[in-house]
């Protein structure tokens, strides 16, 4: 389906270590890689992935350099069936992943674990008929959520799927019209206290999936979103966008 989240993008420091990583805890396999000269980029998910499911993309650079989080960037969410986020969490634990926030912590909805790198994973609880440790958002931080919706909306056609509101934040949930169940959303933050945000460079970008790159590059330019790099000096392979708070949003043809 056109418009769906196809990978969200994070950079690692040592591939190996994060790739046993995720093939231990996630059960994740490699999907598609990309060697370059200087960098290689390798694309993974569980087994079983549905068509609209998303795909997490390592980006690890040849050169050592180390990357700084950021606040703008907030977590990766996987999914476990109804009922057995404690059973799975304290897998996770047994394993030898660290306790970052368990699930009584959160109030006994979600938990949280990282990754070798700090890169945070939410663990939430969803339809067991999706596939386990699939991925369901990606959340990411924005100034102004009045702007951050209307960007989502106005350019890429998205809806609200869920919303929380408490005393001094709120999170948006956000996927395409008639996306499925199994189709990663955005979820925006937004908090009430008027911070500003650093980006970071550990943390990359969201893919949306396009049926025609150029057709829906041209569509983009029309709603006014910004020209950051067109697919003419992505040698017409992607091309990428940015939204308000500077969040990269690449087009890929599916």
């Amino acid at each position: 389906m056109s418009g769906v989240l196809d990978h969200v993008m994070i950079r690692v420091e040592d591939l190996e270590a994060s790739l046993e990583w995720y093939d231990t805890h996630l059960n994740y396999e490699e999907k598609g890689r990309w060697e370059a000269d200087t960098f290689t980029n390798v694309f993974l998910g569980p087994e079983g992935m549905h068509d609209e499911g998303a795909k997490l993309e390592l980006t690890y650079n040849h050169d050592d350099r180390t990357y700084e989080m950021g606040d703008a960037w907030g977590h990766i969410a996987v999914r476990v069936p109804e009922g057995e986020l404690e059973e799975h969490y304290h897998q996770l634990l047994d394993e030898g992943v660290d306790d970052y926030r368990d699930p009584e912590s959160c109030g006994g909805r979600y938990a949280f674990v990282k990754d070798p790198d700090g890169h945070e994973v939410e663990i939430v609880q969803r339809d067991p008929d999706l596939p386990k440790w699939s991925l369901d958002h990606t959340m990411i931080r924005v100034a102004d959520a009045d702007e951050a919706l209307g960007f989502w909306t106005r350019k890429f056609e998205y809806e609200h799927t869920g919303r929380w509101e408490s005393d001094s934040f709120a999170n948006y949930f956000m996927k395409p019209e008639g996306a499925t169940d199994a189709a990663m959303a955005v979820e925006l933050t937004y908090n009430y206290d008027g911070r500003s945000y650093t980006m970071g460079d550990a943390w990359g970008h969201l893919a949306v999936r396009a049926d025609d790159l150029h057709d829906y590059w041209d569509t983009l330019m029309e709603r006014h979103a910004r020209d950051y790099r067109d697919p003419a000096s992505c040698d017409d392979r992607y091309a990428f966008t940015k939204d308000q708070d500077g969040h990269e949003v690449e087009i890929v043809e599916a």
